[in-house]
């Protein structure tokens, strides 16, 4: 065994899964789907719950808190012969009655399962786990799980997948645990485990899949949270480690007042404390900005920017501004040529779609310094681009870029200034996780003479309504959406509308006469901007569209948008949705359709109803479901989180970075020996692959 001293977990020969006992060749291909390919990414498939089986009651104390409608065990014997009946539409029925250890019996029912008359011996022991209901015909409980062996423990439950259930992942996650060496190298060094009073990690992977009670399933918990948040933050902070150094080139006067009497409206306050905080980033002996400007949809991101951006070139600083989409990219270089070219600053557009002459030439004035801001798309960190002097990368809607693709941008210049740009609410706790140490500045003010948007929730019984009133609009000259959450038929099941069909039957029933479009993710992308610059350019009357017009649209003209199915959405993405339209001076609506019942549903459909503040639904979202839609990799590129919690984990996040910021202090590169497993957990988490292209 000393021969696995220094072995860390991701240095063990990484077992097929298609050789454990139970598994073979079509199992493997099962674990497959759940992401799960080999041992040690089993090893990290951490249940997402647990069942209590280590606590029985007797039907006595279950009866006592039937109504509560808790789930509880009762050891019991089964007193009586399994019994089966038929009943109306060829449904079976079996039951049988079971004694606790008190002599208190209860019944025991099942529908239509024919195995139950041979998995329940008339007796023998079993523990039932279930809903104890308490009617006219006494104690009962309907359908529960029983296990014969003395299963008295905590039971792991995994994310499972038809054909694979829990308990089978469950037996070979056993079988990857007994071969784990004694003496595993653990990736957190003996100081800070001592210092956090972290166990091993051994005794951690042990306890979070097989806990011997509540108490290590805790302590197990901590551990492996606090490294995964101590791996994430290592990561960013180094991604960030430029920082470290001074600024390439800094700002020596100032010219945002120039800027601002530019513009055709007067900027609100929020926009020139946003910009002032970037000026006097850029304008210090240290370290360059790093900072994140968010604000809500329509807030004045971009003016904020190209304010920025003006003073760069004064001070004879090169700016980048990265889009996510084409459409977008060219939406601000004409906001941004129309504002600058005439105080001569000169910008420049490249993007994938322009013919190898345009972008040579491009590229060809950008590298002698004769383009002072240039926008575009992932274009920009292709080969070739080269800078004059750039001191200034802004990434806007930065959460559709992955790590890896913003430092590309920042690496064209010499530790530049770095500003990006969110038109995604985030409740403050979770920018500090995702952005890490980035100064943040908001714009909490909207520009004056914004309307707000008015929203209604309705069923499906008014759809017809909702798209004569769409029709009233297109019939008055403007413009509408129509989101749906699928693209085809047959992708799920229920009345959900399919954007693809949707649209085909929009054009001959509720929009007949209208120009209908049709825009979802699986189109190609010349094709996408295709049907969006038709849309802007007013060639379209209605688009129907899935989540992909989500950001990258200005379409002021567009002043009513239609959401079917709207419970199939987060809060935070249906604002997001509904900032398409009030871009303009008119008073814009939209309209959420659904027949959803359930309480959740309908909570988060009036809330939108009550209020356009991005940042009220942004917490109201984080409330009920949790940080998913704010800390996943297909919102901000960044690695997924297999086991934090944000809404939980804050004291262990703290800890965490305290932690990181200690040790990089200490060892920047990673390279000491203690160090190690880190590094090779942070290379891991953070390599290419891992990030969102």
């Amino acid at each position: 065994m000393n021969d696995n001293k220094d072995l860390n977990l991701n240095q063990i020969e990484s077992k097929p899964l298609k050789f454990y006992k139970g598994v073979g060749e079509k199992r493997a291909q099962l674990f497959e789907k759940l992401g799960v390919g080999s041992s040690d990414a089993l090893l990290r498939y951490y249940p997402r719950e647990y069942e209590d089986w280590s606590h029985c009651v007797s039907v006595d104390e279950a009866r006592a808190n039937a109504e509560s409608g808790e789930i509880c065990c009762i050891r019991a014997t089964v007193s009586s012969q399994v019994r089966s009946v038929r009943l109306r539409g060829n449904r079976m029925l079996y039951s049988a009655r079971a004694v606790d250890e008190e002599g208190r019996g209860f019944r025991v029912t099942f529908f239509n399962n024919s195995y139950i008359p041979k998995m329940l011996v008339q007796g023998s022991q079993y523990i039932f786990r279930g809903k104890l209901f308490v009617g006219s015909n006494g104690a009962e409980m309907t359908s529960p799980e029983f296990d014969a062996e003395d299963c008295s423990r905590i039971v792991p439950v995994y994310r499972a997948t038809e054909g694979l259930p829990s308990r089978q992942i469950g037996k070979v996650v056993e079988q990857a645990l007994e071969e784990l060496p004694e003496e595993l190298a653990d990736p957190l060094p003996e100081a800070v485990r001592t210092k956090y009073q972290l166990c091993h990690i051994r005794y951690a992977l042990k306890q979070i899949h097989f806990p011997d009670d509540n108490e290590t399933l805790a302590t197990a918990r901590d551990r492996l949270v606090f490294e995964e948040l101590l791996i994430l933050q290592l990561g960013l902070l180094r991604l960030k480690g430029r920082k470290r150094g001074t600024a390439g080139l800094r700002i020596t006067e100032d010219h945002t007042e120039e800027f601002w009497r530019l513009l055709p409206f007067e900027p609100t306050n929020a926009q020139r404390r946003a910009a002032a905080d970037a000026i006097r980033d850029m304008s210090s002996d240290g370290q360059p900005m790093s900072r994140l400007l968010q604000g809500d949809v329509g807030s004045g991101k971009t003016a904020v920017a190209a304010a920025i951006c003006h003073t760069a070139a004064k001070n004879g600083i090169q700016s980048a501004l990265m889009a996510p989409t084409e459409i977008l990219a060219e939406q601000h270089f004409q906001s941004f040529e129309k504002l600058s070219e005439p105080c001569g600053i000169r910008v420049g557009l490249l993007t994938g779609s322009m013919t190898a002459a345009q972008k040579r030439h491009i590229r060809e004035l950008t590298a002698l310094g004769m383009i002072d801001v240039l926008i575009g798309t992932h274009a920009l960190i292709s080969d070739g681009v080269e800078f004059a002097s750039l001191g200034l990368v802004i990434t806007d809607e930065q959460h559709r870029f992955g790590v890896n693709q913003r430092g590309a941008l920042a690496a064209k210049g010499k530790n530049p200034h770095v500003l990006v740009m969110s038109a995604t609410p985030i409740p403050r706790t979770l920018a500090l996780i995702i952005y890490g140490d980035l100064d943040i500045s908001v714009l909490d003010e909207m520009p004056k003479g914004r309307i707000p948007i008015s929203t209604y929730f309705v069923d499906g019984g008014k759809r017809e309504r909702a798209y004569n009133f769409v029709k009233k609009h297109v019939a008055d000259g403007y413009q509408g959406y129509v989101i749906c959450p699928l693209v085809e038929e047959g992708e799920n099941s229920g009345e959900m509308k399919a954007a693809q069909s949707y649209a085909e039957s929009l054009t001959e029933g509720y929009l007949s006469g209208c120009r209908v479009g049709l825009l979802h993710g699986r189109m190609k992308g010349t094709e996408k901007e295709r049907v969006m610059q038709a849309f802007a350019s007013g060639g379209l009357d209605v688009l129907v569209s899935t989540t992909v017009v989500e950001v990258g649209v200005n379409v002021p003209n567009a002043v009513i948008m239609i959401v079917e199915n709207a419970e199939r959405f987060g809060l935070s993405q249906l604002h997001q949705l509904r900032g398409r339209v009030g871009r303009g001076n008119v008073q814009s609506y939209c309209i959420l359709i659904s027949d959803a019942t359930n309480d959740a549903a309908v909570s988060r459909l009036r809330i939108m109803c009550s209020t356009n503040d991005g940042f009220v639904i942004a917490n109201e979202d984080l409330k009920q479901r949790g940080p998913g839609d704010f800390f996943g990799s297909r919102q901000h590129g960044l690695p997924d989180m297999k086991i934090a919690d944000m809404m939980t984990d804050m004291h262990l996040f703290t800890a965490a970075q305290e932690a990181a910021k200690q040790i990089l202090a200490k060892d920047p590169d990673l390279t000491e020996k203690e160090n190690a497993g880190l590094s090779r957990e942070v290379a891991s988490l953070f390599s290419p692959d891992r990030a969102m292209n």
